[in-house]
């Protein structure tokens, strides 16, 4: 009797354990689709050159399982408020003057809402065309997307929904970079250093605060203390004010000859401008004779 029990529970033992093994081979060869992005709310960075023009970028889907699929999976992405009020909430709570914006809508267009993934395949994309120019360096945007199931594919829940996030640089500065100019040179003839950051607004065109001003990110002062640094197609310099800012170019400086360079030196690339100018945002007018200077990056 007790063997006869003992076979019973054996026999039982062995046919749940197939159960098991059947169910979970079956998970692991299901193809099931998710939106690539980072797992920092799905979020994905495109650092987009400004060329005065149209930039193409691209949103992709990527395919799991053990095998791959044996038929085209397709799935359709809509615009959705919701995960970009989420991140926006996570991070910042109730302070919106800090709240990334939606890219606007004539910035950018998707002309085919629908991924598809090719039978045999892992996977798929669709094409994103951005007009960035215009855009602020101080405001972070995001394409805020959502995908849903075109016939029988299974998207990933957690992984349904994209911030594309746009990010903008020219040759001399990006958005998506922390990188410090370093500044060395004089005020009103008094020797000076630092670290200045240039944020991209055009082309060939950066902004940057004016002599050792301190950069305080709010629109009434980033007006009141900077200047925009535009170089022509001959490498010199234009200085103008990016708002409120009283400046004046100063020319006749050998020195400091209001031009930009890439400058080699043992192996290494160095972005340099040479400036000369006078500005005012007190009661005193300063003569600023400055050189910024940043590696460039590999």
């Amino acid at each position: 009797m007790k063997r006869r029990y003992i076979a019973m529970m054996a026999l039982v033992g062995m046919l749940s354990s197939c159960k098991d093994n059947e169910l979970f081979e079956k998970e692991m060869y299901k193809n099931v689709v998710a939106l690539i992005s980072s797992s920092y709310h799905n979020t994905f960075q495109e650092v987009v050159p400004l060329t005065g023009g149209e930039t193409l970028g691209y949103i992709a889907a990527s395919v799991g399982g053990t095998h791959l699929p044996e038929s085209d999976l397709v799935i359709e992405l809509a615009e959705d408020q919701e995960p970009l009020d989420t991140y926006n909430r996570s991070l910042f709570d109730l302070d919106e003057k800090l709240y990334a914006k939606l890219l606007p809508r004539e910035k950018y267009k998707i002309e085919d809402y629908k991924i598809q993934i090719k039978a045999g395949e892992r996977t798929g994309k669709t094409q994103v065309k951005l007009l960035v120019d215009g855009l602020s360096p101080d405001s972070t945007y995001f394409i805020a997307l959502k995908a849903s199931e075109v016939g029988a594919v299974e998207i990933n829940e957690k992984k349904k929904t994209i911030l594309y996030q746009i990010q903008i640089k020219n040759a001399y500065a990006s958005q998506a970079s922390d990188a410090f100019y370093t500044m060395a040179g004089s005020a009103n003839d008094i020797v000076t250093a630092g670290n200045k950051k240039l944020y991209p607004l055009t082309k060939n065109s950066v902004r940057v605060v004016a002599g050792n001003e301190s950069f305080e990110n709010s629109e009434a002062a980033i007006a009141k203390t900077s200047m925009i640094l535009e170089v022509g197609e001959d490498n010199k310099v234009t200085i103008k004010p990016y708002k409120d800012l009283q400046i004046k170019q100063l020319e006749g400086d050998e020195r400091y000859p209001n031009t930009y360079q890439l400058e080699e030196s043992f192996g290494r690339k160095f972005h340099v401008f040479n400036l000369k100018y006078e500005y005012q945002v007190g009661e005193t007018p300063i003569v600023m004779q400055e050189e910024l200077r940043l590696e460039v990056a590999d």
